[in-house]
């Protein structure tokens, strides 16, 4: 039996309240050992949530007494902006890290930090949880028995309807921010695709700020030509009205599709917690995708098709058992430098109008 890593997570906002400290908690490989906010209400939710987590107000207060004194991992879950600084302070300070996604705002970045990683010996990881998605596991599933036969076409949305802007950096229009549904559900949709068909040769994107108020994009769609010849339409919007299907998924033999969204992150945002031996990430049967061909599912086309578990704590586990030696790192720097590049020439191709080759 070994100890647990000491984790040091940074920031306690969204990403980190609802996401990374629950998940940490509820590993056995890992404790959450110290959290970083400068907000006095956050601090106090902390200490609530984690009993005996310690507080620190700035980063570098977690690994100023050296690398291996109090924490064996570092998760950086702060505003975009700050990702690269942060990751780079605690590599060089001898850490272990995990970054949320977006890695950094643009791919050069996210090389130059994979550089210093393995420079350094250390793991640096990639928070990309939609890969353990209940939809996205089964899709998976799907295409790797070739139940859909080849693909030709990749429809993935992810829609809400939010008409009303909630403000904060997230919908800045600020570039040193790295605000903007491009960067925040692009960077999920984009992978998701890239680990299902590959590289991309070119890309296509229109952008638009669609709500009084609003500064950075909040409706976005991406065109992509994989160099396998599929082709990857992906929506990502806070104004769809009606939201269309999650995955819709064209092959020569067959087709699948899915409404609906994974229900981890609901029930993550209600307090629920992944538990040994308990249920978890679990669609009910109304939500199951259906595989077929010449007919909607919405027609009673299609045989369902039962989603398998999501399982976000697999991502912590796989870090845990990458950072002991004894497994692979679950998502590379590599992995999202390659997003990036995706992503920046949606931005540039949605700026001039064109399409942007790869």
């Amino acid at each position: 039996m070994t100890a647990p890593f000491r984790v040091g997570l940074v920031g306690y906002g969204l990403a980190g309240s609802v996401f990374h400290a629950p998940l940490i908690a509820a590993s056995e490989d890992l404790v959450l050992a110290a959290v970083t906010t400068g907000n006095p209400e956050r601090a106090a939710e902390a200490r609530a949530a984690h009993p005996g987590v310690r507080v620190a107000a700035r980063p570098e207060e977690l690994w100023e007494r050296g690398a291996s004194a109090d924490l064996d991992l570092v998760v950086v879950a702060s505003p975009n902006k700050t990702h690269v600084a942060v990751a780079t302070a605690a590599l060089e300070a001898g850490l272990p890290v995990v970054v949320d996604k977006p890695l950094a705002g643009t791919a050069a970045e996210a090389r130059a930090l994979a550089a210093l990683a393995e420079e350094r010996g250390l793991l640096l990881s990639v928070f990309q949880n939609r890969r353990w998605d209940a939809d996205f596991l089964t899709l998976r599933r799907l295409l790797d028995e070739g139940a859909l036969g080849k693909v030709q076409r990749f429809e993935s949305r992810f829609e809400r309807w939010r008409p009303q802007p909630k403000g904060g950096w997230r919908e800045s229009g600020a570039p040193e921010e790295i605000g903007g549904l491009l960067y925040d559900l692009g960077s999920h949709v984009v992978d998701q695709a890239l680990v299902l068909f590959g590289p991309v040769v070119s890309v296509y994107a229109e952008s638009d700020v669609r709500r009084p108020g609003a500064e950075a994009d909040d409706d976005t769609f991406l065109a992509l030509t994989h160099a396998n010849g599929v082709r990857s339409h992906l929506y990502v919007s806070a104004t769809a009205a009606q939201l269309g299907p999650r995955f819709r998924v064209l092959g020569q033999g067959a087709g699948f599709v899915k409404y609906g969204l994974d229900p981890q992150e609901a029930d993550l945002r209600e307090g629920l917690r992944p538990e040994p031996g308990a249920a978890w990430g679990v669609e009910p049967e109304r939500l199951w995708g259906r595989i077929g061909a010449g007919e909607s599912p919405l027609t009673g086309g299609g045989i369902p098709v039962e989603s398998l578990p999501g399982d976000y704590p697999a991502y912590y586990a796989a870090v845990a058992a990458a950072v002991r030696g004894t497994g692979e790192n679950p998502v590379t720097a590599h992995e999202a430098a390659a997003a990036l590049d995706v992503l920046e020439a949606a931005r540039r191709s949605a700026h001039e109008g064109r399409v942007v080759p790869l």
